[in-house]
């Protein structure tokens, strides 16, 4: 590529003043890079916002599930082994301790099923952030003995029950009476309530003491140890690690497993969104092919003249790609730089427009995410950049294919 192929292409991409012809392809031009630039701009304030939605889900959920999770059935033997043999891991930063079983919680006439969680409120705070999210209350007040218990904010609400409040809990096991079988009962006073912001810990999760758990189920041990390590996405691997090193039997499962259905839901929701906004791409990009097969049709003249004076048909494909693919290289850029500062100045704009429409995207009282949140990465600022210029590149091939086969002497019959 020489430089007068460069400037011829460049030359190109302006209009003359004066020649309207010239002037509407330009404009078309100008449709296309726009629609590249909103392309671009729209995938990647997009995808940031998924990106943040999957954050803020992983945030959330971790609020209450550990990183990892070694569970025996009913319980697990020895769990001070299996606790110091996960800290001998490197990855492992903190163990806690936990009983996990089934109850249904009530209060006058209101009956709810739960997960009951027994904990040791001084190392659960190491392996999990609920003590973060306390509305009411603290997990301090939840020693031994005490058989004081912490419901989720939804819980609570559907109970009627508030700090202080008597509630019974009504366990599967029964005892054995000679008047037969009879659910197990135990009186709890509710020391808590917190709020994670998402409806399955919200309404389906009590706690209590660890000790205050294992008198209720009757178990000589804890039902399993919770892991934080200090990379929650290397959970997969040390989970494997663990599950051949470990003193007993027992299940090893992540936090990538308890949940994937969540983070499924997302990753899929992401994929498509990403599909159907490279095709904004893709049609300004054939914005681009029609626009140049009207630039190469309009200057056959000029290619005429070009092709006399000695320019090779390779020269002048340079031409016309180089102008196409300028398009597509102003329209990337413009959508790159837009799309990147909407994206780290989402969380400032969305209230200012809520402000000035007068209503709210995420309602409060209908989402537990009521903010957009953005997490923009680099490497989807380099994908999208590069398929938008792909594309751009590509959609410049026909028409400068076209270009270098015009026939001089047919083109300059009629000059």
């Amino acid at each position: 590529m020489s430089p007068y192929e460069l400037a011829v292409g460049l030359r190109y991409t302006r209009a003359r003043k004066g020649s309207g012809r010239n002037a509407f392809i330009s404009f078309i031009a100008l449709v296309s890079m726009a629609g590249i630039a909103l392309g671009v701009a729209a995938l990647i304030v997009v995808l940031s916002v998924m990106n943040g939605f999957q954050q803020e889900l992983r945030n959330r959920i971790l609020a209450v599930a550990s990183h990892i999770e070694v569970r025996g059935f009913p319980e697990l033997k020895d769990p001070a082994a299996v606790a110091e043999a996960a800290r001998r891991n490197p990855r492992v930063v903190a163990t806690a301790p936990y009983v996990f079983g089934q109850a249904m919680l009530s209060v006058g006439d209101a009956n709810r099923g739960v997960v009951l969680r027994g904990i040791d409120p001084a190392r659960e705070d190491q392996v999990a952030d609920i003590g973060k999210h306390m509305r009411r209350g603290s997990l301090a007040s939840l020693t031994p003995g005490s058989f004081n218990i912490v419901l989720g904010a939804e819980l609570a609400r559907a109970l009627g029950v508030r700090v202080g409040d008597p509630i019974v809990a009504i366990t599967p096991q029964g005892n054995v009476t000679p008047a037969g079988a009879l659910p197990r009962l135990k009186t709890f006073t509710v020391a808590g309530i917190f709020e994670i912001g998402m409806f399955e810990f919200d309404s389906g999760l009590a706690l209590v003491n660890i000790e205050d758990a294992q008198r209720l189920y009757r178990l000589g041990n804890a039902t399993g140890v919770r892991l934080k390590l200090d990379d929650m996405f290397a959970a997969p691997r040390v989970a494997r690690e663990l599950l051949a090193t470990l003193p007993v039997d027992a299940e090893v499962r992540d936090w990538t497993q308890n949940h994937a259905n969540f983070f499924r839901a997302v990753a899929i929701e992401k994929r498509v969104m990403f599909i159907i906004l490279t095709l904004i791409v893709a049609v300004a990009a054939f914005n681009i092919v029609s626009a140049q097969v009207m630039v190469v049709t309009d200057k056959q003249a000029d290619i005429a003249i070009l092709r006399t004076l000695g320019a090779a048909p390779s020269s002048v494909m340079a031409i016309f790609m180089i102008q196409g693919a300028l398009v597509g290289f102003i329209g990337t850029l413009i959508g790159v730089v837009g799309g990147v500062l909407l994206a780290l100045n989402v969380e400032t704009v969305v209230p200012v427009l809520e402000r000035v429409l007068g209503f709210q995207f995420l309602d409060k009282s209908v989402y537990y995410i009521s903010d957009l949140p953005s997490d923009l990465q680099r490497a989807d600022v380099i994908v999208i950049a590069a398929i938008a210029l792909a594309l751009a590149f590509v959609a410049t091939i026909y028409p400068s294919w076209r270009a270098a086969r015009v026939n001089p002497a047919d083109a300059l019959r009629y000059e």
